[in-house]
């Protein structure tokens, strides 16, 4: 039998110690078998959730959420305790002082104009933190684990910051021209052409960059239409007797352009 109180209400501390007993030779044999990269799936789909939370402006179903994500933080410090390195205050003691140090207008002298001074600081802070004594090393920086999206975006980003950028939205309008152009060339040759369609995906990403659109979101809302726009045409079809298999692309364009 386990040593552990029931409450009506549990806290932090409470979490710890529920993932320590789990963990232990008492516990639960499934999560003493994890291991930081066997659970690294997880940590990512849960941290998905949350934003699907947000994007329901749901305040019960976010704190569901950010529970688990709570849950996958305190398993990930647990690990480490066990191996001697570090626990969850070490963690706490890490992020406290990295947001002490990047906040000097709030925890000390200096002063700043408004959001975007601090922002300004904030990349001068992280950069000397990092020992980033380049732009390239600050590039080399960005998460490669990122959506390929947001990781473009981030690159662009921090390259725009040094002077390399296009002055318009117009010439990265131009860049996805060019960069179509030669997709079509090699069309032919599936390692060029998968070259060549990351050329042009990149150059998308900049011209979403200039007109301050998230290009994952984007995207995502892209999918959505085309999902509710698919399922009229299936609908639309259906309603005159005919299932999709069985019609031709020009059959179903013809419903497509009706329902979109």
């Amino acid at each position: 039998m386990i040593d552990f109180e029931y409450k009506s209400s549990y806290g932090i501390e409470d979490l710890r110690n529920i993932v320590r007993i789990l963990r232990s030779e008492g516990g639960c044999p499934w999560d003493r078998e994890q291991t930081h990269e066997s659970i690294r799936r997880e940590f990512i789909e849960e941290v998905y959730e949350v934003i699907e939370a947000i994007d329901e402006k749901s305040p019960e179903h976010l704190r569901e959420e950010l529970g688990d994500v709570l849950l996958q933080v305190v398993f990930h410090a647990r690990i480490e305790e066990e191996q001697g390195r570090y626990d969850l205050d070490a963690v706490a003691d890490g992020i406290c002082k990295k947001l002490i140090l990047r906040h000097p207008h709030v925890f000390g002298d200096t002063r700043v104009s408004g959001s975007a001074e601090v922002l300004q600081n904030w990349d001068k802070i992280k950069r000397v933190e990092k020992h980033q004594s380049t732009v390239t090393s600050s590039l080399e920086s960005v998460a490669k684990s990122l959506p390929a999206l947001w990781r473009a975006e981030k690159l662009q980003k921090k390259a725009a910051k040094a002077g390399f950028d296009w002055v318009s939205v117009e010439g990265a309008m131009d860049k996805i021209d060019e960069e179509a152009g030669e997709l079509r060339e090699v069309l032919s040759d599936r390692d060029r052409a998968a070259e060549e369609l990351g050329d042009l995906l990149f150059s998308c990403v900049n011209v979403a960059r200039f007109l301050k659109v998230d290009p994952e979101e984007a995207l995502r809302a892209a999918s959505d239409k085309f999902l509710t726009r698919f399922a009229r045409l299936e609908k639309a079809a259906n309603s005159r007797g005919l299932q999709l298999e069985d019609m031709t692309l020009e059959q179903m364009d013809e419903i497509w352009d009706e329902v979109k």
